[in-house]
């Protein structure tokens, strides 16, 4: 009798989780497949501090065939689901295409970057979701205070060193954080014009900054960066982006040549592409992830939306603390299912949150007990070092080095601004220079990048694209 076929699409928190577990639950009995654009698992927590030249890219991902024993990847997004045929067809990074057969999938494709129809956005600002755009954004700043450096205009030069970042959740509040800290060291070495200062704001439309968390954290956040400078603005958004500012939506211009992009996230749209039923682009699952209908299809991570058992009525918020709580689950009944043994609810107890504002500045509430300053930093970098699935020392280390050592202000130029649209399905992959990026279901295609005369240098600020970004969520 031949082994049953698993394939597992996405290794992010949920996927990755979902195929260690099978890994060794199956112990060779059955075939294991990851589909994923990358060959690594990405820890999204530490991308800020990325970004902020703190640790070195690799130190955030974890190697898929080095960590997954028995298991097979396959690189490549995938692009449709036949359920009734049970497969999977995807596209490589080459362009090659491909069809993989299961007798059990596990849908974890994740979440990309959340659009709001608002006029500039698409074609100005940068989201955060992937290397290539934490790489970018090192960049961008560390070329923008060296360009206000030498530039002889002040206006131009106020611009370069004004950042916004719009959103203020997990990843807004960390970005802001971070990147005021490097700025901050990179004017040590690189005095802008005239004692022009970097200027971070930080921009919501909610009513104070970290607004899914407990008031405390919230306080201690909003207390932390305020007290470094950056603009903290509630009840604020933008309105229109242009190239050479933000128009907020209290009127204000802002000059500025740096948006980020951090509002949230939305369901992969490869989820909404299967014609199941759906809640706010989130694939349905039963409390035991399997798709109702499908009990060879399971779902899992923030492509799914699973019964809250401890809030009737309620979905699961789209974290990585439940997708990699869910990914564990959906291992274990997808082998459970193999042998017609009973398939376990989805369960959670909150464990609390960590927010890493930078230095030694963090706000956390380990199973409800809410810290600030030094200690919730100690705890915050603990929680991270025992979450993460490897890299563990070279982190460590990285850690240490920052705190001894100068950061290195030097940009690699290896990510333009280009190849990193805000409008894509495919945060994690570069858009490629010979051609449009392979985005999946229910986004659109996106144009040839700019082109550029021989040997010309790319603007440093965004480039305005010609495409129309679909309308995004409300």
């Amino acid at each position: 009798m031949s082994r049953p076929r698993i394939v597992i699409v996405g290794a992010g928190f949920a996927g990755y989780r979902a195929a260690r577990t099978l890994s060794r639950a199956a112990r060779g009995r059955a075939d294991i497949t990851v589909l994923n654009p990358t060959d690594y698992f990405l820890y999204l927590p530490l991308l800020p501090q990325v970004a902020a030249g703190i640790l070195e890219p690799r130190r955030v991902t974890v190697s898929l065939s080095g960590t997954l024993r028995d298991v097979r990847l396959v690189l490549g997004e995938a692009g449709h689901v036949d359920l009734d045929a049970r497969s999977v067809h995807y596209t490589d990074p080459e362009g090659g295409t491909g069809t993989l057969a299961y007798d059990r999938l596990v849908l974890a494709a994740g979440s990309v970057n959340k659009l709001l129809p608002i006029p500039g956005v698409a074609e100005h600002a940068h989201g955060f979701r992937g290397l290539p755009e934490a790489l970018y954004l090192r960049d961008h700043v560390t070329r923008q205070i060296e360009l206000a450096a030498s530039g002889d205009d002040p206006a131009t030069c106020a611009a370069r060193c004004t950042f916004v970042v719009v959103g203020a959740g997990y990843t807004g509040t960390e970005v802001a954080a971070q990147g005021q800290l490097l700025t901050d060291a990179l004017v040590r070495k690189h005095p802008p014009h005239r004692g022009v200062r970097p200027r971070w704001m930080l921009l919501d439309l909610a009513g104070r900054v970290l607004p899914e968390l407990d008031r405390r954290l919230s306080d201690t956040a909003d207390r932390v960066l305020r007290g470094r400078g950056v603009e903290v603005r509630t009840g604020t958004s933008v309105k229109e982006a242009t190239r050479d500012g933000v128009l907020l939506t209290d009127g204000e211009f802002v000059g500025t040549r740096t948006l980020v992009w951090c509002v949230g996230v939305r369901p992969d749209p490869l989820a909404e592409s299967l014609g199941l039923p759906m809640e706010r682009g989130r694939l349905l699952v039963e409390p035991t992830l399997r798709v109702p209908g499908r009990p060879e299809v399971f779902a899992c991570g923030d492509a799914a939306a699973v019964p809250d058992l401890g809030e009737p009525g309620q979905y699961t918020p789209m974290t990585a603390q439940h997708a990699w709580r869910q990914g564990r689950v959906a291992g274990q009944n997808v082998a459970a299912s193999l042998t017609g043994a009973e398939l376990r609810s989805y369960r959670h107890r909150d464990l609390g949150f960590v927010v890493d504002l930078g230095g030694v500045q963090a706000a956390a509430n380990p199973l409800g007990v809410p810290l600030s300053g030094p200690l919730a930093g100690a705890v915050t970098r603990g929680y991270h070092l025992a979450a993460m699935p490897g890299n563990r020392v070279r982190v460590a280390a990285d850690w240490l080095l920052d705190a001894v050592l100068p950061r290195q202000g030097v940009q690699l130029g290896l990510v333009r601004s280009w190849s990193v649209p805000l409008d894509t399905a495919s945060p994690e992959q570069l858009r490629m220079p010979d051609g449009p990026v392979r985005n999946r279901p229910g986004s659109d295609p996106a144009p040839e990048h700019p082109g550029t005369a021989p040997g010309a240098h790319p603007a440093p600020g965004p480039v305005t694209r010609p495409d129309i970004p679909a309308e995004g969520d409300q």
